[in-house]
Formats: C-alpha cells, structure tokens, sequence
C-alpha cells in the first residue's frame, strides 16, 4: 500500500493510560517504530506531546473512545495534525489484542492513509454545543418531574389535569400550593384560578373534589420544589446560551428564516453542524453525517432494510421537533410536502424526510450566506400540473360526470 505519512503515531487512549506507537520513516523503508505508555493526567500529557515531537512525528490519529480523548485532543491541538476516528471504522482483525497491538494497528493505518477524520468543531462552538445539550436534558427533566406531579394528583383524584391545558401555569401553581398548605375546600381553590380559566370555575370545582391525604401533600411540595428548581435553572441556562450564541448570531438568524425553525432550534442546530459548511463537502454529506436520510443496505443486487442509523441523536432531535413545526405552518412547502407524504407514507416518515428537507436547506443558506425563500403551498402542483389535472378528471367521472376542460 502506498505510504502517506511518513512520520505519524497512533494513540490508545483509556481512562487512565494512554498507549502512542510512532512510526517514523521514509516511504521507500521499512519505519523505525517506538511504544511508549503515559498517563492521562496533565502533566504526563505534556510529556507525550514532547516525546512525540522528539520523535519527529508530525500526523497522530486516535479512537473517539468515550470523553477520554478531549484531553489529549486539546493538548495536542495545534503542534500536529490530529485525526480523530471512529472506533467502528479501525476494528483491529482477528487475533491477540493488547494496547500496544492497538496502537500500532492505528499508526499503521494513519501512515497508509486509511483513516476517516471525524468532525471536530472548535472551542467557541464546543462550549455552545455543550450549553444546548444541557439545556435539553434539563428541559427534559422537568418534563418528567410535570408528569410525575400529573400522576400524584391522579392518585388524590385531582381531575385539574382535566380541565387545564397546562397544570404548572400561575393558576395551576397557586391551586397546587394551596393544596401542600391543607386547603381542601374546592371552591376556595376554584377562586384562585388566573385569566381565561375562570371561565371553567364550575368544572374546576368539581375536578379539585378529591381525597388529598398527608402524604400527597408531601410528595407535592417535593415535587414542586424540584420542578421550580429545574425550570430556574432552564433560564440560567438559557442566559448562558445567549452569552455563548454571539459569535455565531449571523448564523443563527439565517436559520431562524425557516419554516418551523424556532429561536432554540436555530442554536442547537448552529451548534451541532457550525456556523460555515467548509467541513461537510456536500448537503447529501451532512445528512449522511447526521444520519437523517435512507441508509444503504445491499447485497447480490437485492435491496434490504433501508432503516435510517442513529447518528446524532441531538440533532436529530432537534430537526424532528422543528419539522414537526415546520409541517403545520400555513401555505408553506413544508406543510405541503409533509401532507403529500403523510397520506403515503405515514406521519413518522414524513417528519424524518421533513427534519431532512429543514437540513438541505439549513446547509444552503449557511453555505451561499441568504435567507430563506419559500416555495410555495403550491410548487408540487405546480410541477406536476398534467398529472394533478388527469388525477381530479378521474375522480369526477368516477362520480358520474363527463368532464370538459376549456382553457381560462
């Protein structure tokens, strides 16, 4: 195989060792190759960046194993050519497997010029990407600690669940802390209901009959407490955010232009692909990356399952949520498309090809740097006029009536 590195080293990285093979020689020879194993603290760390360049190594490639590698990643950044891989892709073959094994296996490939770089956004975008993940996941503990408040007031036969929309807004949270404090009484509690919800005060007190006892009283106040403690930390969060967004703000808003693309759908997207598109040669790359598109599955000329990967999860989570947005906004292409693959294909399939429609896009407008323009709730029409045209005369003389068309 032809030699592409011709001095490069392969670390095996563990939680608490590292293992580094360099392999250094011309690609006419056979390479003179070095082990060393280090620990993972900082210190030792530095001591393997400089064996390395003692070595004279200048490309160095190694497996995203867990976070163990982020360290090693922001020590060495900058003083050589990092390739971070993907462990699936470097599967060392059959036979006796050791950490030194490893880590030549992967300077051998990194010198022959096998390996993949996986994408490595920078700092800036690191601390953003960090930032709106934790946002979700607190987002979604507090969904759970709602749920859990709903089933307890099930359990004391509250019915408040029943007749408001919402049982954490400023109404269903003044009933709730009139409940830990011992009121029972249903029409005190039916006085205490905000805004459009007075309206329904007779069905309130009928709901809010129920049979509190001590111990729902406290598991409610926990409850309660926890939940006000995650939504307060949702808006530090977001405080946060809005301090970590600031360099990429011009990408963020031209994400925002589209359909169902919210203010927090345009950061999570921005930090999960960037600001710029240098790194993904292709729309059809990202959504390969981003595991949104048909996966291929084939063999002696049969097509099998063509189920989409995992990838990452976080943006697809993101992209779902917003084509889900995106499918009920009014005289829109993605409304459009979502209902012509609906009736086809299912819900579930059409937000998947919606969340990767909302990507192309996305990685255009980031890419030529312009704002959204719509299609139209009538572009497949359109397109498609002589067929739309045969389809509705079918169906009107399927119904008895002999059509004739005249130009307007």
């Amino acid at each position: 195989m032809r030699v592409m590195n011709c001095a490069c080293a392969g670390l095996d990285v563990h939680k608490k060792t590292v293992v580094a093979c360099a392999l250094v020689g011309e690609a006419s020879a056979e390479p003179r190759m070095e082990k060393r194993t280090f620990a993972t603290t900082t210190t030792a760390l530095l001591e393997l960046s400089d064996w390395l360049r003692q070595q004279g190594v200048t490309h160095v490639a190694m497996e995203s194993t867990g976070t163990f590698w982020k360290p090693i990643w922001a020590i060495l950044e900058g003083d050589f050519d990092l390739t971070l891989c993907n462990a699936a892709h470097i599967k060392q073959v059959p036979g006796r497997k050791t950490d030194q094994k490893d880590a030549e296996w992967i300077a051998e490939l990194l010198r022959h010029g096998l390996l993949k770089k996986s994408f490595v956004p920078p700092l800036p975008q690191q601390d953003l990407r960090e930032l709106t993940r934790h946002r979700a996941q607190v987002t979604a503990d507090r969904s759970a600690v709602s749920n859990r408040i709903r089933k307890l007031l099930e359990g004391a036969n509250i019915k408040l669940g029943s007749v408001a929309s919402d049982v954490l807004g400023v109404s269903g949270r003044r009933m709730l802390a009139a409940l830990i404090e011992g009121e029972t009484d249903p029409e005190k509690l039916a006085d205490l209901a905000v805004g459009s919800l007075r309206d329904k005060r007779a069905a309130l007190v009928e709901a809010l009959r129920g049979r509190v006892r001590p111990h729902h009283r406290t598991m409610l106040r926990l409850l309660l407490a926890q939940w006000r403690f995650l939504d307060a930390l949702i808006g530090e969060t977001e405080r946060d955010i809005e301090e970590a967004v600031r360099p990429f703000a011009a990408a963020v808003e031209l994400c925002e232009t589209i359909p169902g693309v919210s203010t927090t759908a345009a950061r999570a997207l921005v930090a999960e692909i960037g600001p710029r598109m240098e790194q993904f040669p292709s729309s059809a790359h990202l959504a390969s990356w981003a595991a949104v598109c048909p996966g291929n599955n084939e063999s002696a000329g049969k097509q099998f399952s063509g189920r989409t990967r995992k990838g990452n999860r976080w943006l697809k989570r993101t992209l779902c949520q917003a084509a889900w947005a995106a499918s009920h906004t009014r005289h829109s292409y993605f409304a459009s498309q979502f209902r012509r693959l609906a009736a086809k294909r299912g819900n579930k399939r059409a937000i998947l090809a919606l969340a990767h429609s909302i990507l192309v896009v996305a990685y255009t407008l980031l890419k030529r740097n312009c704002a959204y323009q719509d299609l139209g709730a009538d572009y497949f029409d359109k397109i498609q006029a002589e067929g739309l045209k045969r389809f509705c005369i079918r169906k009107l003389e399927a119904l008895g009536h002999r059509v004739t068309l005249e130009a307007a």
